[in-house]
């Protein structure tokens, strides 16, 4: 039976299966490819689609083309005409995958949030789990869709720039959550990225993407929280960083579903913080 509404941020195969012929749902194929710790992560497959996906090219198309770092948000009249052209309505449940697990996809459902579209979740598990459900698959691009009449209606406060994380990287009213690895956030390993110093961002904490999912899949919600709880209060605001953007919206996933109420993620994150300029750095040797 089509539903009305999204069961919460995150469906799951089976969920989505029950729901292809339903004439308000979009599916969106976030797929990028995995870059760093990720880089270890099996894609699976490539060259296939779920039926009726469109592909969401968040890192060469929608997205802000004039800024020399990656894949950051467009502007609003640019994202709707986009997303307009991938069948997106106002009133359409829209869900997203990848081919990793839960990778990228979580990107363009901040994206799609921020633009204000609530009725959106990412797929459980992504292409690897509708695969080993044995659920059918059709080759990729298969099928162009009807052009749709999405309106942008931005929400700024998800997203926030550097200027605005150095002004509250000292208030206790904020939290600041890093996605990438122990050794990256130390300056103990080498950022995929030419250029780039070491480090992270003075009073941000680290919490590695890959902790908060078992086997492709998110984590269930209190064990969420217990990770989360250590490093920030529902009281505070969360700024979640990563490389690019990209694996800070897998924190912004764990931690919607922990019911944190206050979420931003930082769009430049180290892409734009490690580069050689006066913003203040900190690594393992500050601590000792």
């Amino acid at each position: 039976m089509p539903s009305s509404t999204l069961p919460g941020s995150l469906v799951s195969a089976a969920w989505l299966a029950e729901q292809l012929e339903n004439p308000r749902l979009v599916v969106l194929d976030a797929s990028w490819k995995p870059v760093a710790m990720a880089a270890t992560q099996e894609e699976r497959g490539v060259g296939e689609q779920i039926p009726g996906a469109q592909l969401f090219d968040f890192d060469k198309k929608i997205c802000d083309l004039a800024s020399p770092l990656p894949h950051m948000m467009p502007a609003p009249a640019e994202f709707e005409q986009e997303v307009r052209r991938l069948g997106v309505h106002q009133d359409s449940l829209i869900v997203v995958y990848d081919r990793v697990g839960v990778y990228s996809s979580p990107r363009v459902w901040w994206m799609l949030k921020a633009m204000g579209h609530d009725q959106v979740a990412v797929l459980d598990g992504g292409l690897p789990a509708w695969i080993a459900a044995g659920l059918p698959r059709e080759p990729a691009g298969a099928r162009t869709a009807a052009a749709g009449n999405f309106l942008a209606k931005p929400r700024p406060e998800l997203f926030c720039t550097a200027d605005q994380v150095a002004a509250v990287m000292a208030d206790e009213r904020h939290a600041l959550l890093d996605a990438r690895s122990a050794g990256r956030f130390l300056g103990l390993e080498p950022e995929p990225r030419p250029g780039l110093r070491g480090g992270h961002i003075p009073h941000a904490r680290n919490l590695p993407f890959d902790r908060v999912q078992t086997q492709g899949h998110m984590r269930p919600a209190g064990e969420l929280r217990a990770l989360l709880a250590p490093l920030a209060s529902h009281e505070q605001r969360l700024i979640c960083s990563c490389g690019s953007g990209v694996t800070a919206c897998i924190l912004a996933l764990a931690a919607t579903l922990a019911d944190y109420p206050a979420i931003s993620v930082y769009d430049g994150s180290w892409s734009e913080w490690g580069l050689p300029s006066s913003r203040p750095v900190v690594t393992a040797a500050d601590n000792t």
